[in-house]
């Protein structure tokens, strides 16, 4: 048996059965012709080693996939700001935040000035994610991993890149290759089978990674807008018997179907992902925990805001012919403060150095 198979037990029963339709069954006395049958799906995961309540309790631990799986075992809310670059990711850092999401969204925009639109290769999104991830090794990293970039072995390949890179997490969803921002229209869905294996793949990957790895698998679909809620859940449930830790439905639109979302996927951990003016409420992290999610993305909040910051700062350049107003007082040394200048300094004293004793 391949590394991680066997962590996929025979289930005779499930909360949310597969319901194929045969266009050649008999029909009935009442006359309809088509007999919805169902079929119990073939295996649950189950991997002991993961179970939420080996995470309760213990100090936090420094890898930060494990410590991702501790936080998401205790009490409180997850609150991940999306960041798009080594700036944003060090002003999350110096606010206190103790998980960051890397949005492909933001690193398509960011690395290649681009739009979410399938355009960004999984060499830019990994490339990213290292220079993020260390950072801060021991705080997790949620990393957006759009559709897997292919087939099962690029989902694989995906989950080995991040894993080495520093990632604490990755979603992964259902949209079609060609996909696109989760909050634009029209998005396309794979089949309830291809989201499957996809998840399969990259439980399995997880799972056969040299030495073990603590790395959180998230599912997520993008198939309310396309086929309705009901199918939006049932893909999560499916998702989660193939070994999905936490379940993401991209684009609920009201506080009532988020509830019943969570209610519906428990005892699985529910991701809401909020973007100013996108199809989902600007929850407030208190009124997400109050509805029950454990994990609040704010995925583009780093990339709009520095859209605003930079635009205005070279409208006032272009207008006043200085930077005066803009930079606000931040000299070039404040400015490296924020992105480590003291760290580097100390390395360099206590290795016995003196190359920054003056900057």
């Amino acid at each position: 048996m391949a590394p991680g198979l066997d962590f996929f037990k025979s289930s005779e029963s499930s909360q949310a059965p597969v319901v194929q339709i045969c266009p050649d069954a008999e029909p009935e006395e009442n006359g309809t012709s088509m007999v919805p049958q169902v079929t119990p799906r073939p295996s649950v995961y189950y991997n002991s080693r993961l179970d939420p309540k080996n995470f309760l309790h213990g100090e936090l631990s420094f890898d930060a996939a494990t410590r991702l799986r501790q936080m998401l075992a205790r009490p409180g809310i997850v609150i991940a700001p999306g960041i798009c670059d080594g700036i944003s990711a060090r002003c999350a850092l110096e606010a206190g935040f103790d998980c960051m999401y890397q949005s492909g969204a933001a690193t398509t925009a960011s690395r290649l000035g681009m739009p979410d639109l399938a355009i960004a290769t999984l060499n830019d999104f990994v490339q990213s994610a290292q220079m993020v991830c260390s950072l801060s090794p021991s705080t997790p990293v949620i990393a957006d991993a759009d559709t897997g970039f292919g087939g099962t072995a690029m989902v694989a390949r995906t989950v080995y890149q991040y894993i080495r890179a520093g990632v604490a997490a990755m979603h992964i969803e259902d949209q079609v290759q060609t996909k696109r921002c989760g909050h634009l229209m029209g998005k396309q869905v794979v089949s309830r089978e291809e989201f499957v294996t996809r998840i399969r793949a990259a439980v399995i990957a997880r799972d056969s990674f040299p030495g073990g790895s603590n790395f959180v698998i998230i599912g997520r679909t993008d198939s309310a807008q396309v086929l309705g809620m009901e199918e939006a859940v049932i893909r999560l449930k499916l998702a989660a018997d193939a070994g999905a830790d936490v379940c993401f439905i991209e684009g609920v639109k009201t506080a009532e179907l988020l509830t019943s979302t969570v209610e519906a996927l428990k005892p699985k951990p529910v991701l809401v992902n909020v973007i100013s003016g996108g199809l989902t409420p600007s929850f407030t992290t208190n009124e997400a925990e109050a509805l029950g999610a454990k994990i609040i993305i704010f995925s583009l909040v780093s990339c709009v805001a520095a859209v605003h910051g930079i635009r205005a700062a070279m409208q006032s350049l272009k207008k006043t012919g200085t930077d005066f107003s803009s930079a606000k007082g931040m000299d070039p040394k404040a400015f490296f403060e924020v992105m480590g200048l003291r760290d580097v300094i100390d390395l360099d004293t206590k290795a016995g150095g003196s190359s920054f004793d003056v900057v």
